[in-house]
């Protein structure tokens, strides 16, 4: 069982291995804000190790060093190797950029391990979190609770497009679904859609289709009101693998949908942060704006008579114990209206991007950014042991 966020803290210190190797692109703040919580712990700065040097067979690790794999977003020339493209907001291509992103970071992991070195990100769980359908598969068999899909698993039959989009809304409760592309983030080709029958549908997405038929990233919410339009968007998404679900009705915080993002360390729930919106995307990209967390925890606490906000935060542990290779990722809450129930909407591999956002009471992390959280659990306990993620598949 994880430890929950009254636990204490990380206990005695430990050294985190023969020093730090950060994967990642050496410009990206990411990689900047992760040296600076090292440097912050007294340690001597992180080797980097440059994703263009792993995507082009030159990544070197050296025995004993703790490896962490930053996301290979923001970078033009890495867009381009992965994903064909160096345009940040177009959306297709997606497919293309999963099968070669989960290929590199494989082999990044036999180097890893033939260096004698220690992996912070299991490969094979990095394939699974960043595929919607498999991911929700490994949260369901968990008993984590997820919005019911008919695309789960590698098993699901395959979404060709709008006509099969909306053969499964025709089913028992999903008049109301999200439509997302299998391996999107950031609300990248998400379609919130509600289908009423023939010719009655509506969409809410940030995807827009210029005249060529090509789709982009918007940062404006748009609302979609034809059936030919939607078709149009979910037909040229299909290519790269779709994954729909029901559109669960959150909970509302001053008249705004709510959800929340939980960092988990090493099984531990350290950070949240709420995420408010007028749209049924609470991105704070796209708009939304962060929301006023002890409000949510005196909800959550007040609808349960007690211990609601220790239960939600321990879904969280639950779904980050599907991935106990993982060394930190970020769980997505979506809270149901009445704040009584809680369901869990993603898990983000590289959900730790939250500048200034300091650790829960409780937590360990108290005063600590996310980065710092992390290198402050490595000396505590070092990372997840190799090999633990297949363990775990093994068993479910």
């Amino acid at each position: 069982m994880s430890p929950s966020p009254s636990s204490g803290g990380p206990g005695p210190r430990r050294s985190a291995g023969q020093g730090l190797a950060v994967v990642g692109n050496p410009a990206n703040r990411r990689v900047r804000l992760f040296q600076d919580a090292v440097g912050a712990a007294g340690l001597p700065p992180a080797r980097e190790v440059a994703w263009l040097e792993v995507l082009g067979g030159r990544a070197e690790f050296h025995p004993g060093e703790t490896v962490r794999v930053e996301s290979p977003g923001e970078d033009a020339a890495v867009e381009r190797l992965l994903r064909g493209t160096d345009d940040p907001t177009r959306v297709e291509g997606t497919a293309l950029w999963y099968e070669r992103f989960t290929s590199a970071v494989r082999e990044l992991g036999r180097g890893v391990r033939e260096a004698g070195a220690r992996l912070l990100d299991d490969p094979d769980e990095l394939a699974v979190l960043f595929d919607k359908r498999l991911c929700h598969e490994v949260l369901d068999l968990a008993s984590v609770p997820v919005p019911p899909s008919p695309t789960s698993g590698p098993g699901a039959p395959p979404v060709r497009g709008w006509d099969d989009v909306r053969a499964l809304m025709d089913g028992p409760g999903m008049r109301r679904a999200f439509v997302k592309i299998a391996h999107g983030s950031s609300a990248s080709g998400v379609l919130a859609v509600e289908y009423a029958g023939p010719g009655r549908v509506r969409a809410t997405t940030s995807v827009e289709r210029d005249a060529a038929g090509r789709l982009f990233n918007s940062l404006r919410v748009r609302r979609l009101t034809t059936e030919p339009e939607v078709a149009a968007i979910v037909d040229a998404l299909a290519p790269d693998g779709l994954h729909v679900e029901r559109w669960l009705p959150k909970a509302m915080l001053n008249g705004r949908a709510t959800d929340l993002r939980v960092v988990v360390v090493a099984g531990r729930a350290t950070h949240a942060v709420v995420r408010t919106s007028s749209s049924p995307m609470t991105n704070l990209h796209l708009g939304g704006s962060r929301g006023d967390l002890n409000a949510v925890r005196e909800a959550t606490e007040a609808a349960s008579g007690g211990g609601g906000w220790r239960a939600a935060l321990e879904i969280c542990e639950q779904a980050a114990a599907c991935f106990p290779g993982t060394h930190c990722v970020g769980v997505d809450l979506l809270p149901a209206t009445g704040w009584r129930r809680f369901a869990v909407g993603e898990v983000n591999a590289f959900g730790d991007l939250l500048p200034g956002l300091t650790g829960l009471p409780g937590s360990g992390a108290e005063g600590l950014d996310t980065y710092g959280a992390q290198i402050a659990s490595l000396r505590a306990g070092g990372p997840p042991a190799a090999g633990a993620g297949q363990e775990r598949r093994a068993r479910l």
